[in-house]
């Protein structure tokens, strides 16, 4: 079940960082669930309406529906028809005649052509279901708008993980303040121009906040992908990419300044994964990438 816990801690992760808002503002992630007699590894509650400016919110307020909206994770070594109607008639009976309905399915076998056909034949439209294997990669969606949208939004076995680091943005807000504010000095003092006064220092730091996040951005915020096959770390601009099957053993490393990395090692040498600069759990990581380099 390692790559099933894998991919569930991926999929709360998306609902917590609100890489799914296309399909609603999930406000509410509980783990193990309980439907009717069922309990899920994951479930959401959410809206569609909008949590940014006021003119949004003013705009969703008038025109969104106010449709709740519900994202249930289920996952099992094999998923069979029974279970699939038992979970559907418990998400009715516990939800309301107008809510909306995403159900995720994921198992580690090939999915029965039964199940298949059962999916692919749901009539209502409230409900949207799609269903993975992981062993042959196939991807089965109900035949409704729901169902086609939760599949082109979910990408189970891939995650994004970043974090905003305000000392590293401050390192480039420094940088565009300090020189900006040269040069208004060598302006006054070799052109005899006014430069410096409380206006100009006011629209330098406005001018420094803006470049300072453009600076942080490309040269030091750090982001990290992991999916099934490999991982992706982003410096900047730049990126490194890598396979699990590239590398034999894995550990936890402590920087000297105390920052937590994921040390993978192979014959030519070893790579760092960043832990506290995306905001990763050192056990939750360590366990789910042990696992996968002992499926190589």
């Amino acid at each position: 079940m390692s790559e099933l816990d894998f991919i569930t801690d991926m999929v709360e992760e998306k609902l917590a960082k609100g890489n799914l808002r296309w399909l609603a503002n999930f406000t509410e992630v509980h783990r193990d669930y309980r439907v009717g007699d069922i309990t899920v590894p994951v479930y959401a509650r959410g809206s569609l309406e909008e949590r940014g400016f006021l003119l949004s919110r003013i705009f969703s307020a008038f025109v969104t529906p106010k449709y709740k909206i519900h994202f249930l994770l289920s996952r099992s070594n094999n998923i069979d028809v029974k279970f699939l109607r038992n979970l559907i008639l418990a998400c009715k009976n516990k939800f309301g005649p107008d809510d909306w309905i995403f159900i995720e399915l994921i198992q580690s076998r090939p999915i029965d052509e039964t199940v298949s056909d059962a999916i692919k034949n749901i009539a209502d439209n409230r409900i949207g279901v799609v269903a993975s294997s992981l062993a042959s990669k196939d991807e089965i969606t109900s035949d409704n708008v729901l169902g086609r949208n939760l599949k082109k939004q979910m990408k189970l076995t891939e995650a994004r993980f970043e974090m905003f680091d305000f000392l590293d943005y401050l390192k480039g807000f420094a940088i565009v303040f300090f020189l900006g504010t040269l040069m208004l000095i060598a302006l006054q003092l070799f052109f005899l121009i006014p430069a410096v006064n409380p206006l100009s220092l006011l629209l330098m730091l406005v001018f420094s906040t803006i470049m300072g996040y453009s600076i942080y951005r490309t040269r030091y915020h750090t982001a990290l992908k992991l999916n099934e096959k490999g991982f992706e770390i982003w410096k900047g601009r730049s990126s490194t990419k890598g396979m699990w099957t590239d590398y034999a053993d894995v550990a936890i490393y402590i920087s000297p300044n105390r920052e937590s990395f994921l040390r993978l090692y192979s014959k030519e040498g070893k790579m760092d994964l960043p832990l506290s600069r995306v905001g990763i759990s050192r056990k939750e990581a360590y366990n789910a990438i042990k696992q996968l380099l002992k499926r190589k």
